[in-house]
């Protein structure tokens, strides 16, 4: 990806995060938070740095569609253009609850994908400033400095669950079923941190149930070019494009398919199929 393009993609990301959304941290007021779905909420922050940065990112490419997930929200028929040749994907804000709840993580993140590839990533911090981006064939980077996927060298692995992933009964049960085959923690409900961590040795594999673009295109992409793996449980290539639950990014792909397999085979025996 060139760097004036970077460049340009994350100075938008940082006048939204420094203009929008960090004034309104900690200081929101009632009428500033919403419900959107069941779990969810949406603040003036998420609707306004969307519009920011749909705008800023339409004239710095205009023949590229942009799909936001507030626009989305409101009118699901905006994800048909996901398959449209150049398309801008926006999280204006992810980890709302975090932050509408004035805690961390929270972050911005922003994809560029070509007929539902994900060509391009990039990844904002607002408390910390930390910058990791990617580019198809081209590798990750973290504040401008090439970074690879990293194990965490712990024993057992560390397996990161998210707290959305299938029913409560479903997630306790996988719990009892990994428990001593790995140490479990929960995503901290910021896919925009969580994605570091996987090159950061903060994790060896991390399993998501939804599979959203706006909370998955720029981090698969990240973790992809680090010299991770993500797939989904089939072993599918993410695509934003496509939709399903379940999906599994790992440090490597070995250990990708290991858990795989005991992922999948633990869901057989739990539905009553025989292995």
């Amino acid at each position: 990806m060139p760097a004036k393009l970077d460049d340009a993609v994350f100075g938008f990301m940082k006048d939204a995060a420094e203009k929008l959304i960090l004034p309104k941290f900690r200081l929101l007021e009632r009428h500033e938070v919403r419900d959107k779905s069941v779990g969810e909420l949406v603040t003036t922050a998420d609707l306004e740095a969307e519009a920011f940065l749909s705008d800023a990112l339409a004239k710095l490419l205009p023949e590229a569609k942009i799909v936001g997930e507030e626009a989305a929200s409101e009118d699901a028929a905006v994800m048909n253009q996901l398959s449209e040749g150049l398309c801008w994907i926006i999280d204006p804000l992810d980890g709302t609850n975090n932050f509408a709840n004035g805690t961390g993580p929270f972050g911005i993140m922003v994809a560029l994908t070509k007929f539902g590839e994900v060509i391009g990533g990039w990844i904002l911090d607002p408390l910390t400033g930390r910058r990791c981006s990617a580019s198809l064939g081209s590798g990750s980077r973290i504040n401008g400095e090439k970074v690879f996927s990293k194990a965490s060298g712990q024993t057992p692995k560390l397996l990161a669950m998210s707290s959305l992933y299938g029913s409560v009964t479903d997630r306790e049960l996988l719990r009892h079923a990994f428990e001593g085959m790995y140490q479990l923690s929960e995503i901290p409900r910021c896919a925009a941190e969580q994605y570091p961590r996987m090159t950061l040795g903060q994790s060896d594999i991390t399993l998501f149930g939804r599979t959203l673009a706006w909370d998955h295109a720029a981090g698969s992409l990240f973790v992809s070019e680090a010299g991770g793996y993500v797939a989904r449980k089939n072993g599918d290539p993410y695509r934003v494009d496509q939709t399903g639950s379940g999906l599994i990014v790992a440090t490597d792909h070995d250990t990708w398919e290991q858990f795989s397999v005991q992922l999948n085979e633990f869901e057989r025996v739990a539905k009553g199929v025989p292995v």
